[in-house]
């Protein structure tokens, strides 16, 4: 009996530090599974942030400031230099600015699969680069499809933002109804169709030097297209990028990549150019009936491309609604706005 009970101690006690060394293993992995390396590139500063097997590329600004943080999304076809030169008011201002350049523009961050490109991962991306660097909560900006990817952000982790600035897309359901019964939206929006088929669009947006692609940046300098052209001529950059058409409208998603695009609560801001070439009026108008909370809309005599042609103006809503909607509204111990 008693050659029993060690033998059962001996067990319990094996399984007990099997337990632990499991438990330790992913307590190690969840602390190590996003990264950051941060480096200096031609006199701008980087950060790699590593996400599971991938790697987005970010801008970063101010980091050795005190002021809260900003997370910025460019959208198509653009990357992170869009925001350089606000990066660099916001660093002027004590704020700390992070501009990833998103799942399929970073070199690193290319996924084989259209399913990969769903707003459900890239919001996920957004999430996994505030956790790299401990923000519980920050300030986020989005363009085009970057503010579609907030629009998500916002829908799936709303208690991780101080506020939300949407630049040009209204809230996904908004435009949703627009897509399906204005037909000054569909006529903006026939280019989707053509983006959603294979191999077509890299030709046509490819094809003469990237004449194509070049049309489409009207208001853009030629330092700035020549920054753009660097990583859509990379091997797979341009397929990487049109996938997030093809992974996110006219297709069957996954049900784990639903998401449920509710009534808003985060202080939101949205900004709409009035000349903007793929975005009517219809969605904008319905876009309040999602807002639950303090919402603000800016309209300006301008296309689609805000950050380069009204930058002042821009720029300053930005820096308003950030500063208006900083910690100081909020319940510091409960994160619940003040009454």
């Amino acid at each position: 009996m008693l050659v029993d009970l060690i033998q059962n101690h001996r067990k319990s006690f094996k399984i007990i530090i099997i337990n632990l060394i499991v438990s330790l293993s992913i307590l190690f992995a969840m602390n190590n599974q996003n990264s950051v390396k941060e480096v200096i590139v031609n006199d701008e500063w980087f950060a790699e942030v590593q996400i599971g097997e991938y790697t987005l590329n970010c801008r970063i600004a101010g980091m050795e400031n005190d002021g809260e943080t900003i997370i910025l999304l460019h959208g198509f076809p653009e990357t992170s230099y869009m925001w350089i030169n606000l990066m660099k008011v916001l660093a002027e201002k004590g704020y700390r600015v992070i501009a990833p350049d998103q799942r399929g523009y970073s070199p690193n961050a290319r996924p084989t699969f259209i399913k990969e490109y769903s707003l459900k991962h890239t919001s996920s991306d957004v999430l996994a680069i505030a956790n790299a660097y401990n923000l519980q909560r920050f300030h986020l900006v989005g363009h085009d499809w970057g503010a579609s990817v907030g629009w998500a952000f916002v829908a799936e982790y709303p208690e991780r933002l101080y506020s939300w600035t949407s630049l040009s897309i209204p809230h996904m359901k908004a435009f949703q109804e627009a897509y399906r019964s204005d037909f000054d939206q569909q006529r903006r929006s026939k280019y989707i169709g053509f983006f959603n088929m294979p191999f077509f669009p890299e030709l046509y947006l490819s094809f003469n030097g990237y004449n194509n692609l070049k049309n489409i940046w009207r208001a853009h300098g030629d330092e700035e297209k020549e920054a753009y052209l660097s990583v859509f001529r990379q091997s797979g950059a341009l397929r990487s990028a049109l996938n997030w058409y093809r992974a996110n409208i006219g297709r069957r998603r996954n049900p784990s990549d639903h998401i449920n695009f509710g009534i808003v609560r985060v202080p939101t801001l949205l900004i709409w150019g009035n000349m903007d070439m793929a975005i009517g009026r219809k969605s904008i108008d319905l876009n309040e009936q999602y807002m639950a909370g303090p919402y603000n809309i800016l309209e300006l005599y301008v296309g689609h491309w805000l950050i380069q042609e009204s930058f002042d103006d821009v720029s300053k809503a930005i820096i308003n609604h950030i500063k208006t909607y900083s910690l100081v509204y909020y319940e510091p111990q409960l994160g619940k706005r003040k009454k």
